[in-house]
């Protein structure tokens, strides 16, 4: 591993015993070479094994280059990001690895924007880091502490609740649950429920770096249990996020887990229709057609992109025409509040349509076009990954192939997305079609041929 790159999707991240301290000092060195001498970095993690370590390598690494340090603490990805952008610091660092499993951990580079860095500087600060071309030293500029920064959950608490109608969510006297997967969401999403007037309850809330309830990811098989306990108590919404709490899975009322991109048609439509906002719809290829199919009808163009929800932050800035962006996974992007993947203010946003509606959660989602779907994955490296992509692209060659990242198969009535991951050793395989016959064949073709490339 790190053989050829350091970033992949989002970050830099591996198992932790492959995040060895001396990788992340060289990695520590390439950041404070990047940025320039005497720049405010704010430093910040998750729960993770490994994560105070990480951080305080990283510190006091750049302590050594003469960067001013401030840390965050345990934070989320999007509150440190908050803060970077709205309290004038020059860049940050988080310790994360996002939704991967238990015993991977990673490191975030966030620009001065609050977005993680986009690929051509993640090119530069990697040339760095395999060049060896690291800052000369003078003495004199090692005189900083590191100071301690503990407002950044309170800051980005009122920021999200800001954005909000408090009044009109607290007269709804909603009740929901909140399964932040014992990390850093424990911190900051409770108190905006608080805040916003909503009854809560919180399941996995103790801070524990063993993840002992489930594994971060908020997929439907790790949040299985929360969801009985939503429909088991009656309760209004469940919501799930990954380890930095950058995503929000949410689970409706008759406990059914939904997908990102399901909640993303919803909440882009009613920005639109009731908020009266406008601009795109930014999205990776892995998102369902389903947001297609709701915002044609209210005139809203839908922008696809590759997967990465870097990629889809630094689309949306530049191009400053955004209604929202989001990834099918749960990470939703609300540019007026940021442009990164927020799950406090997904959450928030969900809320408020909740209550300008007066209707149930189930009653939302079953009023977009449905298709039947599967999602899945098989352990394998890249090289093997990409034979499968081109062998996918020779078997459906007749059809709309859409290659900017793998291969999307768009048919009348399906599509199949075949794509290796940017985190980990994966082979993603994601799919939907009108028909569960039509589903079923789909996915019975593409698994023949990653098994006929064989698995790891």
């Amino acid at each position: 591993m790190f053989k050829h790159s350091l970033f992949g999707t989002d970050g830099v991240r591996g198992l932790i015993t492959e995040l060895t301290p001396e990788l992340v000092v060289r990695l520590a060195e390439a950041i404070a070479t990047y940025f320039p001498p005497g720049s405010r970095l704010l430093v910040g993690r998750d729960v993770r094994a490994g994560g105070e370590a990480y951080a305080r390598i990283i510190s006091g690494t750049l302590l050594y280059f003469g960067v001013k340090v401030y840390d965050a603490g345990l934070t989320p990805t999007p509150a440190l990001q908050y803060a970077v952008k709205t309290l004038g610091f020059d860049g940050g660092v988080m310790v994360t690895a996002s939704h991967n499993p238990r015993e991977y951990n990673g490191i975030k580079v966030i620009g001065p924007d609050g977005i993680e860095l986009d690929r051509d500087r993640e090119k530069e600060l990697e040339e760095i880091f395999w060049e060896g071309r690291f800052r000369s030293i003078d003495w004199k500029a090692i005189s900083h502490s590191i100071e301690p920064y503990r407002i950044v959950n309170q800051v980005y608490v009122d920021g999200v609740v800001e954005k909000v109608d408090k009044e009109l969510i607290a007269s709804r006297k909603l009740r929901i649950l909140i399964d932040p997967a014992n990390s850093v969401g424990a911190l900051t999403t409770p108190e905006i429920a608080k805040r916003l007037g909503v009854e809560y309850l919180v399941l996995n809330g103790s801070l524990d770096s063993r993840f002992p309830s489930r594994n971060p990811e908020p997929t439907p098989e790790n949040i299985f249990e929360t969801a009985q306990v939503v429909k088991s108590l009656g309760l209004d919404l469940g919501v799930a996020h990954d380890g930095d709490a950058d995503r929000s899975i949410f689970i409706d009322n008759l406990g059914r887990v939904q997908s990102g991109d399901r909640t993303a048609s919803l909440l882009a439509k009613y920005l639109k229709t009731e908020r009266g906002e406008h601009g795109k719809v930014y999205t990776a290829v892995s998102s369902s057609m389903v947001i297609e199919d709701v915002m044609k009808d209210i005139g809203v163009e839908v922008v696809w992109l590759k997967v990465g929800s870097v990629d889809i932050a630094h689309a949306m800035k530049k191009g400053g025409d955004a209604l929202c962006g989001f990834e099918e996974n749960g990470g939703f992007m609300y540019p007026p509040h940021q442009y990164v993947r927020d799950g406090g203010m997904t959450l928030a946003l969900f809320l408020e349509m909740l209550a300008m509606f007066k209707t149930t959660p189930s009653e939302l989602y079953d009023s977009l076009p449905y298709y039947y779907s599967v999602k899945t994955k098989y352990k394998m490296g890249r090289d093997k990954a990409l034979l499968v992509v081109e062998r996918v692209k020779e078997e459906f060659k007749t059809e709309r192939l859409i290659t900017i990242d793998g291969v999307k198969v768009v048919g009348r009535d399906y599509w199949v997305l075949v794509r290796p991951s940017g985190t980990e050793p994966l082979l993603r395989v994601m799919l939907e079609a009108r028909s569960e016959s039509d589903a079923k064949s789909i996915f019975e073709r593409i698994d023949k041929i990653v098994k006929e490339a064989g698995t790891e």
